[in-house]
């Protein structure tokens, strides 16, 4: 282990979290928003159900480890909610077995530690002819419907407010477009750059809006070693020096300022020129 110690970060699911670190995605987007503030850890585990997650729930988050995360961002869903193939193999899951292994994550995740706190994404929608374009018969007798995805969705959402738990419908926020499946799905199932710009702006209005002390949204947090040296390049004045990590947040805070994304995710890549 590195140091000094940040605060930690999880991103704990299935295949739209273990894809979420490709370029454009909603994982390296909020590594990216939240470099020297907070390490994001990946764990993401690609065709796993809430099943699954279960089964290795407390290897990956162990109740005596030393230090715990602040936050974890869970999804799983997607796969819970395919049809049941006739074999009895494959990821269904009931939705009301779905609905208790979720709590009992939400529970096991929660008493980890005080500061750790948890949201859930619930399962984006699904384009039904663009996965068969995409698949072919790959998943014959075990389909993903748009239907059961809002079924389970909705139920997650329902479930997590009996718990008090954060939860970002993101079925229900690519609605806002006609246009969703072409504009935020690559293949009918997984995130384009456009829904992962979505997602992450939905984890950014929920941590901005959370009661949480401390605050985990990025403006709110401390970047480390940020105090001014006398080995940063020297301003116009000639005998001051230029503090860099000042410089990254006020234009990032600039770029996020408005309700939309794009303008971080395209200016992100902009090098520093020192």
């Amino acid at each position: 282990m590195v140091g000094p110690g940040r605060p930690e970060f999880v991103l704990f699911g299935s295949s739209i979290v273990q894809m979420s670190f490709c370029d454009g995605g909603w994982g390296s987007l909020l590594t990216d928003l939240y470099h020297r503030k907070a390490d994001i850890v990946l764990r993401g585990y690609s065709g796993w159900n809430s099943r699954n997650a279960l089964e290795v729930l407390n290897q990956i988050f162990p109740q005596d480890a030393a230090d715990q995360p602040s936050l974890v961002i869970v999804y799983f869903g997607g796969n819970d909610a395919m049809q049941p193939h006739p074999s009895g193999l494959g990821p269904h899951v009931p939705l009301p077995e779905y609905l208790e292994n979720m709590k009992k994550i939400a529970l096991h995740l929660r008493s980890l530690s005080e500061k750790t706190r948890v949201v859930f994404l619930t399962s984006p929608p699904v384009d039904e002819a663009m996965i068969r374009q995409c698949f072919g018969n790959a998943f014959d007798k075990q389909e993903r419907t748009n239907e059961s995805c809002r079924i389970y969705s909705d139920a997650l959402v329902d479930m997590c407010k009996q718990l008090d738990v954060k939860v970002i419908n993101v079925w229900k926020a690519f609605q806002h477009r006609d246009d969703w499946a072409e504009a935020y799905l690559a293949d009918g199932i997984h995130l384009t750059s456009g829904g992962s710009r979505v997602v992450l702006k939905e984890i950014l209005k929920v941590l901005k809006e959370a009661e949480w002390e401390p605050s985990l949204h990025w403006m709110s947090m401390p970047a480390e070693f940020s105090e001014d040296s006398p080995y940063f390049p020297v301003g116009p004045d000639g005998k001051t020096t230029i503090n860099v990590s000042d410089i990254i947040s006020q234009w990032k805070t600039e770029w996020m300022d408005d309700k939309e994304i794009e303008a971080f995710t395209s200016k992100s890549s902009v090098s520093i020129p020192f």
